[in-house]
């Protein structure tokens, strides 16, 4: 038996697929575009492809992130919110507080021991303190985003950024290169920044221990680190944290495909 999860994002879309044991055995990844149908069928065929089977063995699809209604093969759909928890604790079951960066959002989370979201609050007005501003800060450094977070780990000097605002990183950051700041500490001011910013979305729903980071900044380790001194606090994260909303949906498409099955047993043997 296999369930599949599949995270429509506004910058990325994501599969996992999970077999019967829950393990994982197929990711897909690629950038979301304007074709939103396109992306999930994609996703889902790599993710397939590494699994080793035929998308038609798949038993049940949920959908999640923005895009979740336009799964095209999905049999149902479940928020964000509610996938990231439940990918977390899977991964990470200490986990009681999840701090999600993605492309144009962020979102505090406070989850229990099975999963569930207790409570949350997001700072989805602009796409400040987001994957985005990273980009963006990339591109006037001339880097790739991928490259920014070692850099940044270079940084020797506590530099101030005072805005985290996507529109106008540009002049911040040629501001500050204009009076000979080296990029590295650029870079650490910047990831500080977004630090802050969601420290303060933590703190409204209260932080315990464990916090996990999920989306795909967590796989920025200047992001981390940032986070971590920030906090105070042992964060985790894995390669798999940008997959955690996809694994969060495999693991409810798991479960209703299970459910599924026993409904039936029970019908026969009625």
């Amino acid at each position: 038996m296999y369930g599949a999860g599949i995270d429509v994002g506004s910058t990325q879309t994501k599969c996992v697929v999970l077999d019967g044991n829950g393990e994982i055995v197929g990711r897909g990844l690629r950038m979301t575009g304007a074709d939103v149908v396109k992306a999930s069928e994609q996703v889902l065929e790599q993710a397939c492809a590494e699994a080793g089977i035929e998308t038609h063995e798949i038993v049940y699809t949920i959908g999640t992130g923005y895009g979740r209604f336009r799964v095209a093969t999905g049999d149902d759909q479940v928020t964000e919110i509610s996938c990231h928890a439940k990918g977390a604790v899977h991964l990470f079951p200490g986990t009681r507080t999840i701090l999600d960066i993605g492309g144009q959002d962020t979102k505090a989370i406070k989850t229990n021991a099975r999963g569930e979201v207790v409570d949350f609050c997001m700072n989805d007005k602009c796409a400040a303190g987001t994957g985005r501003f990273l980009a963006a800060a990339a591109e006037v450094m001339g880097l790739d985003v991928s490259e920014i977070g070692p850099v940044a780990l270079k940084s020797t000097e506590e530099l101030k950024i005072t805005n985290v605002c996507t529109v106008f990183v540009e002049s911040e950051i040629l501001n500050q290169l204009s009076r000979g700041r080296k990029r590295e500490d650029i870079l650490a001011g910047v990831h500080r920044s977004i630090a802050g910013r969601s420290a303060s979305l933590l703190r409204r729903v209260g932080v315990e221990e464990e916090l996990t980071f999920t989306g795909g900044v967590a796989r920025n380790p200047g992001m981390v680190a940032a986070v971590e001194r920030r906090m105070k606090m042992k964060v985790n994260a894995s390669e798999d944290s940008q997959f955690m909303g996809a694994l969060g949906a495999a693991l409810f498409a798991l479960e209703r495909a299970m459910a599924g099955v026993r409904r039936k047993e029970q019908e026969v043997q009625g």
